[in-house]
């Protein structure tokens, strides 16, 4: 009997949201996403040691900032080596606000890949979702190096990255659901905010019916999920990447899954054209406490998680 697992890979692509090469191995992803918080996790388990300290010996003589990129680009060699189809591999979050430092650290890692013999096609650069983010997208698109516009809580923020032509955009489930949530306080409904009444699905839903309405081909991968109500109320999305429990759930589960998501349901519920610059997405941003203070914080955790990695690769280098 087919488990919710294979019931969903008919309709939505699986991207296995970890480092840890054994969990690819077992659920079989298409594609994988790191960010800095999955890589620092990854590189203090015993087993990934020598990869950390392979690149220290090759690399002994690099700034800092090149041996993070080299860690980041040996993780995702390990993960193309597992999955058939394409990594995410994030530019420092320190410059979230700078286009062209951004642009540039892009280049880095894209060259780093090549000189190691993986096509950039295989290659997802992950990006902030800032202006300035998205304004490096847009350069770095034109080159031929696609982008993966993560840290995304407004249909504001997908319209500008729809404009800039990006790959894909990674909107964030969960962390709009803990918003809601946190905001509730007592008041918070768990079970009348569960499903398709889920604050995050209903964000998702609303970039997609957009993107399928207007024919954007930019891809949109559910992120960050909390349960495996919000993947079920997803099914059909381009993508959804997925932590290790959720897979196993999804694999443990024999009940059947239904596909929620359409294009032809999306062109029906169309939302309004939205025209997009910066004064217009500054403004919709600000507007939207949520998208404001879930971006902001997601840039300041993975900022710290930049710095401990910093820490760890110095620590070895000694």
């Amino acid at each position: 009997m087919s488990n919710q697992l294979d019931s969903l890979r008919q309709f939505t692509t699986v991207v296995a949201d970890t480092g840890d090469f054994e969990t690819m191995r077992k659920y079989r992803p298409t594609d994988a996403t790191t960010n800095p918080t999955l890589i620092l996790k990854a590189v203090q388990q015993p087993g990934n040691r020598p990869l950390l300290e392979k690149v220290i010996a090759d690399n002994r003589n690099s700034p800092s900032s090149e041996l993070a990129d080299q860690l980041l680009v040996a993780f995702g060699r390990e993960i193309l080596g597992i999955i058939p189809g394409r990594v995410s591999t994030e530019v420092d979050a320190r410059l979230s606000f700078d286009a062209q430092a951004s642009i540039e650290r892009a280049r880095q890692i894209i060259a780093l890949y090549q000189r190691a013999g993986v096509e950039r096609e295989r290659v997802l650069i992950k990006l902030a979702s800032t202006w300035e983010g998205i304004q490096a997208a847009k350069v770095l698109q034109a080159e031929g190096i696609r982008c993966n516009m993560t840290l995304l809580f407004s249909l504001p923020q997908a319209v500008a990255c729809a404009q800039a032509k990006a790959q894909l955009i990674s909107p964030f489930v969960g962390r709009i659901y803990d918003w809601h949530k946190k905001a509730a306080g007592a008041n918070w409904d768990e079970a009348a905010n569960a499903g398709a009444a889920d604050p995050g699905v209903q964000s998702v839903k609303r970039i997609y019916d957009y993107y399928k309405a207007y024919d954007v081909p930019t891809e949109i991968m559910g992120a960050s999920f909390r349960n495996i109500g919000q993947i079920r109320a997803l099914a059909g999305c381009d993508l959804l990447t997925i932590s290790p429990d959720l897979l196993n759930e999804l694999a443990s589960s024999t009940e059947p899954l239904e596909r929620k998501l359409n294009p032809e349901d999306a062109r029906k519920n169309a939302p309004v054209w939205m025209a997009s610059n910066e004064v217009a997405f500054r403004t919709e941003l600000n507007q939207d406490a949520m998208a404001t203070e879930k971006l902001a914080e997601g840039i300041r955790v993975f900022v710290a998680d930049a710095q401990k990695l910093d820490a760890l690769i110095a620590e070895a280098r000694r």
